[in-house]
């Protein structure tokens, strides 16, 4: 199946508002294994949505449309794509019953009305948080289909259309996913360039973003175990090679992992930061059961807090500087010690964009960990903006604590 993605909206041309849904729909699809070669933007313009869709017939055999399906007069998408397939919208009852039950304090105008409105024959797709219903238009061999533009409505919405689309693939595409940290993606493929050159089922993807990297397996089979007994022999390979920056798979993050791990070996973790503000607690308590292992964190920006709050030595401070392996211990050890915990997290650190020198240029970063009584720290040089800094130094924390957790269980074990 070959599949063109078309984005609806003369907002997404002009920059107003980023485009996440084209990459959120490309992800779905090439995990089913459904071939994408191009993507689209167009306006809100009837004429231009038809030539887009008839130069995406010229290849494809799928086309997902989203955005311009809401009530007012410049939401044309749907009118397009029946004209185009030359089919006439007609009611469609249980969409109006759902429009129905949405207005109940109001009556429902003609422009909503129209959101009710499709061809015989369509594959309605419903629509549980807006009031725009989806659909899947079929004219011969080639359908389109068509979802929503805001993403709380387009993403549950396209996980019904994957499943209806999985039955007119043959066989099945089962992908698996490793994540890392720790390694560029350059230097990832390099190390295990023959495995991928030498794999077509499955395919080897590398994707790299916000300082993570990952690997992504697919393999074709006629069964769901057929394509896993493909997938693990690889994956067996791949982690010979690079097994230290491999932190999860799928749906893990950093994060999920961390605080997973320190359910399950009963530890209880606090942080101190000063480059990160905050943000390396925000992630942990982002994720559900952090309530179980989190204790507190606190905040030490300036000098004078890392004194008052953690009672580090202000001689220690003037002799290495605040950001510095010794300090960053200390910020560790004491935050153990006043919220008691067993491990503690700390960051010290230059984030710039100002604040740089040339022994500690601007994203300078040293991580502290205190793990059952026992302290270290790692220095890290993080390359990009302010907030880029600020990530990936809370992602190297979590993935410093994931080692430190790995390696006292093994030699337990």
């Amino acid at each position: 199946m070959v599949c063109e993605v078309i984005c609806v909206g003369t907002e997404l041309l002009l920059g107003s508002i980023v485009n996440t849904n084209a990459a959120f729909i490309s992800e779905k699809l090439s995990g089913m294994g459904v071939s994408l070669y191009k993507q689209t933007v167009v306006g809100d313009n009837s004429n231009r949505i038809k030539e887009a869709l008839k130069l995406a017939f010229q290849s494809a055999d799928l086309v997902v449309m989203c955005g311009g399906l809401g009530p007012t007069q410049d939401d044309i998408t749907k009118e397009a794509a029946c004209e185009f397939f030359e089919q006439e919208p007609i009611l469609h009852e249980p969409s109006l019953e759902r429009l129905k039950t949405y207005f109940t304090d109001r009556p429902i105008s003609k422009f909503n009305l129209k959101q009710a409105m499709f061809p015989n024959h369509s594959i309605i797709i419903d629509n549980d948080n807006g009031t725009a219903p989806g659909a899947i238009l079929i004219n011969g061999n080639k359908r389109i289909v068509l979802l929503p533009g805001p993403p709380n409505e387009l993403q549950p919405m396209f996980e019904k259309v994957c499943q209806i689309l999985s039955g007119y693939q043959k066989g099945i595409f089962l992908s698996k996913e490793l994540k890392m940290f720790g390694i560029g993606e350059s230097t990832m493929v390099e190390v295990i360039e023959d495995i991928i050159d030498n794999q077509t089922n499955p395919t080897i993807a590398p994707y790299a973003g916000d300082g993570e990297v990952k690997l992504r397996l697919t393999a074709s089979a006629d069964t769901e175990v057929e394509a896993l007994t493909m997938i693990l022999p690889v994956e067996h390979q791949i982690r010979e090679r690079l097994e230290q920056y491999i932190y999860g798979i799928n749906d893990d993050t950093l994060e999920s992992v961390a605080v997973k791990r320190l359910i399950q070996e009963s530890l209880t973790i606090s942080t101190a930061e000063s480059c990160t503000g905050g943000l390396l607690a925000s992630s942990i308590v982002d994720i559900s059961g952090a309530s179980e292992i989190f204790k507190g964190g606190l905040i030490t920006y300036s000098n004078e807090e890392k004194i008052k709050r953690l009672q580090i030595d202000e001689m220690l401070i003037n002799k290495y500087g605040a950001v510095s392996s010794q300090v960053a211990q200390a910020m560790a050890s004491a935050t153990c010690a006043t919220i008691g915990t067993n491990v503690s997290l700390s960051t010290t650190g230059i984030a710039g964009p100002g604040g740089g020198t040339i022994d500690k240029p601007v994203g300078t970063v040293f991580i502290g960990l205190c793990f059952n009584g026992q302290t270290t720290s790692k220095q890290f040089l993080f390359k990009g903006n302010r907030k880029k800094v600020r990530t990936r130094t809370v992602k190297a924390a979590l993935k410093m604590l994931l080692d430190k957790i790995n390696s006292e269980n093994c030699s337990n074990n």
